[in-house]
């Protein structure tokens, strides 16, 4: 069995000392090794920004995707090669503005992938403008007098959307933070896990001592049941969205994999593709 060592390249990660992305891979590599993953069985999809290089700096295959398309390409892999466990990755600009789209259909198909984005507030790589989770009155270069928007509450709309896995975490809790990642590879269908990871470079706002002093651990809300939908959206209004833990999962409904037609059936990454000429003509004769 793998040891979360194993799962290290010789990748030296260029973030910027402190940016909260480190404990991320860390904890993912953690988190691999506690369900007893080898490296060829884990394949990390990454989108752009910061924390879109992080599929090359684990050991694993890896795929770094274009601007806000992370989910179609991980639900792609999963889907053609069932033996792997997906991980798909980014930051809140990649995920919520340009790939939105693709996350809120990602959530209602239930497909078997774990989704970890790395929440910032910020678009980091781009020398730090609004993203779509700034809190009204931001400043930044793209909104020098405050922004006039309202951060979106990704968690909250997740609910609605039909998620079957929402988890929140803090990127300096990596006992917390592994667990969770854990709990949703293990998780079968599709694995929302939001993670505050602060920008210690361009986000001066949302830092770590911030996210210590707002953010409230669900272990200490007395009779909270993350099997409880309606307490869960409760829950996240009461407290700005502000809560680490597992905030809802239904172990009931089944992923997309277990009602797609066909997909018992061997696997297209381990089907014979050869064709004979006879089977050849009898297609062409089909268009013809």
């Amino acid at each position: 069995m793998a040891t979360f060592k194993e799962f290290r390249n010789s990748v030296k990660p260029n973030w910027c000392p402190g940016c909260g992305d480190f404990s991320v891979q860390a904890s993912i590599q953690r988190a691999a090794a506690n369900v007893g993953l080898e490296p060829d069985d884990l394949a990390v999809i990454s989108g752009i920004g910061c924390s879109g290089r992080i599929s090359g700096y684990i050991k694993s295959y890896g795929f770094h995707g274009i601007h806000g398309r992370v989910l179609p390409i991980a639900q792609g892999v999963k889907m053609a090669n069932r033996d792997l466990t997906v991980i798909a990755s980014g930051g809140d600009g990649d995920g919520f503005a340009i790939g939105m789209g693709h996350t809120v259909h990602a959530i209602r198909r239930n497909i078997d992938v774990t989704y970890i984005v790395m929440d910032n507030q910020i678009y980091g790589l781009t020398k730090g403008q609004t993203s779509p989770r700034s809190a009204e009155g931001f400043k930044t270069k793209s909104t020098p007098e405050g922004s006039v928007e309202s951060a979106i509450g990704i968690m909250e709309l997740a609910l609605t959307a039909g998620a079957t896995f929402v988890a929140q975490s803090f990127s300096s809790d990596l006992k917390e933070l592994t667990a969770i990642i854990q709990k949703g590879i293990e998780h079968k269908g599709f694995s929302l896990i939001n993670v505050f990871s602060p920008c210690v470079t361009y986000n001066k706002v949302n830092t770590y001592d911030w996210f210590k002093e707002h953010l409230i651990s669900l272990d200490t809300i007395e009779g909270y049941d993350s099997s409880n939908r309606m307490k869960a959206m409760q829950t996240l209004m009461e407290h700005d969205g502000l809560v680490k833990g597992i905030i809802y999962q239904n172990t009931q409904k089944p992923s997309y994999q277990e009602l797609a037609h066909g997909y018992s059936q061997d696997a297209l990454a381990h089907a014979d593709l050869k064709m004979d000429e006879q089977k050849f003509n009898e297609l062409l004769a089909e268009f013809m």
